[in-house]
């Protein structure tokens, strides 16, 4: 006769949100003790993506962020069927998410510094760019032109938005324009790489910052391994798409563990300053149309200090006069 024991016997099944298990380790991680190591595993110190709205309270001083156009969403111009219509779609992750769209732009303070910061969101049909998401980011680099203050642009995104066709291709058109105009004007613009960062998104502004900041063993790539190894005609590197190998080919300047981007980010800003803007019929002094590279504001040398910076830009290997040692355009290949 079998025994009875007076308490219940353990359960195969657990709370949900109660524990997550790390892709890197196969660690068991409790969520509350996750959270406090900021979704970083303690373990192997594996980056969890996270949501636009916890990396904004990460990074920006408490308070401070101030969101402009909350109201904009998508519209279905193409009339978009796949498995589900694109309505349903826009709305089973506003529902998710709590966003209207895949990104999140505003103005606040980081270390007393105002900022134009621009947010993307992974969690919203996987961080893609359609039109909104390409306006935020537009209007994120205007209000940056506008107040003259730093542009910063995290990038979490699978790349452009199907469901809008060429609507979402011409974002990137629409962005980078934004991005050169923050450029000619001396306006500094620190870009994060987050996991992921692929697609159009990495081929417009993600990787064209003055400063581009990457987590570690984030992945970072334009088109899967497939299309890329038909491309060059040739089997790919090892780790090509993480972040330590765009930081040994020069195209990401900086690996930075989440718990000290802020830091560092503030530690950039004390660096990266918009110049003032001249006066009438006054030329903006030795910057022509590129910003300071880090390593001429590090050496207190402005770029093109000795003839039209126009003269020096990327078309003679480097980024207004700069030599080929120092950081350029050149070098992003």
């Amino acid at each position: 006769m079998p025994v009875r024991l007076p308490f219940r016997p353990r359960r195969d099944t657990y709370p949900p949100d109660l524990w997550t298990k790390c892709p890197g380790c196969s660690e068991m991680l409790f969520n509350k003790q996750l959270e406090k190591t900021l979704r970083v595993c303690p373990h192997c110190g594996h980056h969890f993506r996270i949501s636009a709205k916890s990396r904004i309270e990460q990074l920006v001083d408490n308070g401070s962020f101030v969101e402009r156009d909350d109201d904009l969403q998508p519209v279905d111009p193409l009339g978009f069927v796949d498995l589900k219509s694109y309505p349903d779609r826009l709305v089973a992750a506003q529902l998710a998410t709590g966003l209207r769209d895949a990104a999140v732009w505003g103005l606040a303070t980081m270390g007393g510094k105002p900022v134009s910061m621009c947010v993307m969101d992974f969690g919203f049909i996987g961080g893609s760019m359609g039109a909104v998401v390409g306006e935020k980011v537009a209007r994120a680099g205007e209000a940056a032109l506008a107040e003259r203050i730093p542009l910063i642009i995290v990038s979490s995104s699978g790349g452009a938005r199907m469901q809008e066709g060429t609507y979402s291709l011409m974002q990137l058109v629409k962005t980078m324009g934004v991005v050169e105009r923050v450029r000619a004007a001396c306006v500094p613009f620190i870009s994060v790489l987050t996991d992921p960062t692929t697609g159009g998104v990495f081929a417009s502004f993600a990787v064209v910052g003055d400063v581009n900041i990457a987590e570690p063993n984030a992945l970072i790539k334009f088109a899967g391994d497939r299309v890329s190894a038909g491309t060059i005609g040739d089997e790919l590197p090892a780790g090509y798409a993480r972040a330590e190998f765009w930081f040994s080919h020069g195209f990401v300047d900086r690996i930075v563990t989440r718990a000290h981007l802020r830091d560092e980010i503030i530690a950039l800003l004390g660096f990266l300053a918009a110049p003032p803007v001249a006066g009438v019929g006054e030329p903006v002094g030795g910057t022509g149309s590129r910003p300071r590279s880090l390593l001429s504001a590090l050496t207190g040398v402005l770029v093109g200090e000795n003839g039209d910076s126009r003269n020096g830009d990327s078309r003679n290997g480097g980024r207004g006069g700069e030599t080929n040692g120092s950081r350029g355009e050149a070098t992003r290949g």
